[in-house]
């Protein structure tokens, strides 16, 4: 019985013991990040993080638990090899988990959960594009030499032979059993926690005011694991307050047009002309240029870098430029629903996921559509990529120009065709219906969207101008944008056309701005064609779930069913952006600044003239959002 209860401890605290080293190991690797950090520091994230390695170990330890158990019973060479078979997939498992964690930290600013699987089973070939061959081949002799140095470990102090021979039979096989069946229950007490109302949770490890020592102080393994548990709960997610709470904050967040639930009929005869006062036609064409990692601080107009966005800063003179205008999370699948779908981003997952609730949400192209216009989406990637394609189709667009429509010899980058070339294909498209109608536009008004894909790593575009290969991969993009505009204009269709400009995300500019701050968020929505009254600075504050009611107000078509999206140009809405990441929120006005980080369960950014103002608006917030995706 001794060799057994020790054989069981001896697996409990070598797992802990590993977690609690990968954690100096992981500041050493980004020792930029963690300059100044006293030796008291390090060794708090240690201490601060032993809440989740002593759950996780809990979780490994209970299989050998029950293996130690059925050696109480018999000790063939099968139960040895059932033991070695699993500490091999163990140490594989940690060893991928580890190294993907250790390689994406740097690009994400965030410990590991399920959103890389997402990316990775939807298109592998779209999930690397980023990385050079060198780094993946890099990751994978990583992994296995960690799988391997695990295993040496687990084979030396708990697998070799001799272990095995020390373990006789103990006569009184029912009394050990039942000794060690207590032990492996009594894992249940560092797998949850505790044993007070609150389960573990990545919180339990925050301790600092520097969210960089509370990243490090997170087991990746246990991030991962808790981030896949909630992918489907979505009703008992957030629940910062009783449901009517929530239903009376909410109804004065909402647009009044959703409060209403305006028919067609109701929305042409009560919008005031002010809600129209953008277009010079009552159905222009409508074209989205929805632009990979943009951020303000690429445009000097917005106060950023000089001499990048030039054809941006330049556009800005003439159109409708929003100043106040944030992003709604960090990713181009989240950020595409909120655009087109005016449907917040969600912290803990992505809706492009699950094709079943997003062919559910309303869509700025099937309302357009039902409205009249034909649609059209175009982009150099794979349309395949996070479920995009699915998502586009159920949104209502007829058409998708995607990497496969392009050939061969243009599929020249990492991420599919370079965007001077999908802009030349929409170019083209433009020429063929200009020719073929031989009028200025087509009876049917066209909702089409550009998607652009050079702006991000690894930054190879045909294009040289600025020494920062980032803020060159943007000043091409930029060019593609100037070109296309300058061309565009000599068309018929000009004249009758809205270009709405705006990002999907910030990306890769500022470098190592934290995902925690403000300025993370902050991006232009800028409106220009020949269709638009400019010049014009609209100072209000939203964010991109925005865009659908305010587009569909300016065109006098109804939004009442876009719950989440509200009309910036309506002096009766309210005024706010909303954004989210894993596991945030953020909730913006003029009065308050605010970020609520949920794993911590505190506030962690709160500025402005009415400090606190905003934590009970952004959680009513998240909670309705929840509320509603887990009823589609």
């Amino acid at each position: 019985m001794k060799e057994r209860l020790i054989g069981f401890l001896k697996t409990y605290f070598l797992f802990v013991c590993i977690f609690a080293l990968q954690k100096p190991f992981f500041m050493l690797f980004y020792r930029p990040l963690y300059e100044g950090v006293s030796w008291t520091e390090w060794l708090g994230v240690m201490w601060h993080g032993l809440p989740l390695d002593l759950s996780l170990a809990g979780y490994l330890t209970a299989i050998p638990g029950l293996l130690f158990i059925c050696s109480a019973w018999a000790v063939p060479n099968l139960l040895r090899r059932i033991w070695c078979g699993y500490f091999i997939f163990v140490s594989v498992l940690l060893s991928i988990i580890f190294t993907v964690d250790l390689g994406l930290y740097e690009y994400w600013g965030f410990r590991l959960d399920a959103t890389p699987l997402f990316y990775f089973f939807s298109s592998p070939k779209d999930a690397v594009a980023s990385v050079s061959v060198w780094m993946v081949i890099g990751g994978i002799i990583a992994m296995a030499v960690y799988a391997a140095v695990l295993y040496g470990i687990f084979y030396i102090v708990l697998l070799r032979k001799g272990a095995f021979r020390r373990m006789k039979i103990p006569y009184r096989r029912l009394r050990v059993s039942g000794a060690l069946l207590l032990l492996t229950g009594l894992l249940f007490i560092p797998i949850r926690g505790g044993f007070t109302v609150s389960t573990m949770n990545t919180g339990k490890v925050y301790f600092s005011t520097n969210q960089r020592l509370n990243h490090a102080a997170i087991n990746p393994a246990f991030s991962l694991m808790e981030s896949l548990s909630k992918q489907k709960d979505f009703g008992s997610q957030y629940r910062f307050m009783e449901a009517d709470a929530a239903d009376r904050i909410f109804s004065g967040l909402a647009d009044p047009a959703v409060l209403k639930k305006d028919s067609a009929a109701d929305a042409l005869r009560q919008a005031p002309d002010s809600l129209r006062s953008l277009f010079t036609v009552k159905h222009p064409d409508v074209l989205f240029v929805i632009m990979e990692s943009f951020s303000s601080r690429l445009m000097t107009t917005l106060g950023g870098e000089p001499d990048v966005a030039v054809q941006l800063d330049s556009l800005a003179q003439e159109g409708v430029l929003f100043t106040n205008f944030y992003a709604n999370s960090f990713r181009t699948d989240r950020g595409l629903v909120a655009v087109l779908s005016g449907y917040p981003a969600q912290p803990t997952t992505s809706i492009m996921k699950y094709p079943r609730k997003t062919q559910s949400i309303p869509a700025i192209a099937g309302s357009l559509k039902n409205a009249g216009y034909k649609t059209k989406y175009y982009y150099g990637g794979d349309a395949d990529f996070t479920n995009m394609r699915s998502y586009l189709m159920s949104s209502g667009f007829e058409d998708i120009v995607a990497d496969q429509d392009f050939p061969v010899s243009e599929r020249l980058s990492k991420w599919g065709v370079h965007d001077h070339l999908v802009f030349r294909r929409l170019l083209d498209d433009l020429k063929m219906e200009a020719a073929d109608s031989g009028l200025a536009r087509k009876d049917a008004p066209h909702f089409r969207v550009l998607q652009t894909s050079s702006s991000h790593e690894p930054f190879e575009v045909p294009y040289s101008r600025l020494e920062n290969e980032r803020l060159n991969a943007f000043a091409y993009t930029d060019s593609c944008i100037g070109d296309f505009v300058k061309q565009f204009r000599e068309l018929p269709q000009w004249k009758n056309t809205v270009i709405v400009l705006v990002p999907d995300h910030l990306g890769a500019y500022p470098e190592h701005i934290g995902n925690l701050e403000i300025d993370r968020y902050q991006i232009p929505l800028l409106m220009v064609g020949g269709a638009v009254r400019g010049p014009r600075r609209i100072d209000v504050y939203g964010s991109q779930q925005d865009i659908a009611a305010t587009l569909l107000a300016q065109l006098s078509v109804p939004h009442g069913e876009f719950t989440f999206s509200k009309d910036m140009l309506n002096p009766a809405s309210p005024h706010f952006a909303f954004f989210t990441v894993p596991d945030a929120f953020g909730f913006v006005t003029p009065d308050n600044q605010l970020i609520f980080n949920n794993e911590a369960d505190a506030i962690a950014v709160d500025e402005g003239s009415k400090k606190g103002q905003n934590l009970s608006l952004g959680q009513a917030y998240l909670q309705k959002l929840y509320d509603d995706i887990a009823k589609r």
